[in-house]
């Protein structure tokens, strides 16, 4: 299997650079992954497209101010680090990051964001850089607060406005840590969640730290060959209780995003879905076998992408090049700010 497989032509002109004025105004285009049926809605209508007992799990994720620009201690130079996984607590100290500097940056460089100070503590290679910031773990969110901006993806092409410090979150966002935002769950307001509610769905909320990884190009050509990249991420008892009650009811299990679906399936790897708090690195691609997911709401991913490998297994590849396909000849707006769909 090639990732060049997973490649699609896309007008430039179709990334969505700006948000909707409303959250559910979004195009939804629905796909039937048992026969490829396709079918074109708007988002507000996800509640009439969900089943009494169905459980909808969201990503509870909150961005944070990850893109620090700041200079080099000792010669002045421009310096700019992008957080991407903490080497401990989310409000740890010690962050992985990707670096970019006009000259090298060597380990045990000093470098200074605005009154914070940092220490690179080594280099992994490829712009990756392991990073100590000199503050007390209790303020060390608010002093990134002060310094950070928020850390739009590379295919929105402008500088962060002060809108998007609230549509770049969802609505649900409560657990600080993620670099990038859960996407899917951008399309929910709360009064939509409280329709679906009212019709009898279920909601859980699991936790999977967005990483800057997930907009990492994969540099193979064999999938099988890609390492995948890791975020942290936390399942629950009361999910796992809901899932098990979902399942043996015989309703479907409707995750929010590719990932929290990354979040359920990995706590499933074992079997049963079981409360689990560490890091995935589950790599999810055609011909894997999805143990807890049923259904998926999610954005349109890029080429080429782990993303799009993943509703690929879950759909089937030619269901989802069809859909893509559609998609482009409608207009349908494509990645973080654009439409959504429904695979069920």
């Amino acid at each position: 299997m090639k990732v060049s497989d997973f490649d699609y032509a896309l007008p430039e002109e179709l990334i969505a650079q700006e948000p909707l004025a409303q959250r559910d105004a979004s195009r939804l285009l629905t796909l039937d992954k048992k026969n490829g049926a396709l079918e074109h809605r708007v988002f507000s209508e996800i509640p009439t497209l969900l089943h009494p007992g169905d459980l909808l799990v969201l990503n509870d994720a909150r961005v944070i101010p990850a893109r620090l620009r700041g200079r080099k201690t000792a010669t002045g130079g421009k310096v700019e680090m992008l957080l991407t996984l903490p080497l401990g607590k989310a409000d740890a100290c010690e962050w992985r990051c990707l670096g970019k500097a006009s000259k090298a940056i060597p380990p045990g460089c000093r470098l200074d964001f605005d009154g914070l100070e940092a220490t690179v503590m080594q280099s992994l290679g490829e712009g990756i850089y392991d990073v100590r910031f000199e503050t007390a773990p209790d303020s060390f969110a608010s002093e990134i607060n002060r310094v950070g901006s928020l850390p739009l993806p590379p295919y929105i092409r402008r500088a962060p406005e002060p809108r998007d410090l609230e549509r770049y979150q969802t609505v649900f966002a409560r657990r600080p840590g993620a670099v990038a935002a859960p996407t899917a769950g951008l399309h929910f307001t709360e009064a939509l969640l409280a329709e679906c509610r009212s019709r009898g769905v279920e909601i859980a909320k699991v936790t999977l730290y967005v990483g800057a990884g997930t907009f990492l190009p994969v540099r193979v050509e064999d999938v099988e060959k890609h390492v995948m990249h890791a975020e942290r991420f936390e399942v629950s008892q009361d999910v796992a209780d809901a899932v098990a009650r979902t399942k043996r009811a015989g309703h479907r299990v409707v995750s929010v995003g590719t990932t929290a679906a990354r979040a359920l399936e990995t706590a499933a790897a074992d079997g049963a879905l079981k409360a689990m708090t560490g890091l995935s690195q589950l790599f999810i691609y055609p011909g894997y076998q999805f143990r807890v997911v049923d259904a998926l709401i999610t954005n349109f991913h890029l080429p080429r992408s782990t993303l799009l490998m993943l509703v690929s297994a879950l759909a089937g590849w030619e269901h989802i090049r069809r859909a893509y396909e559609t998609a482009v000849q409608e207009r349908y707006r494509f990645f973080s700010y654009g439409d959504a769909m429904f695979i069920s």
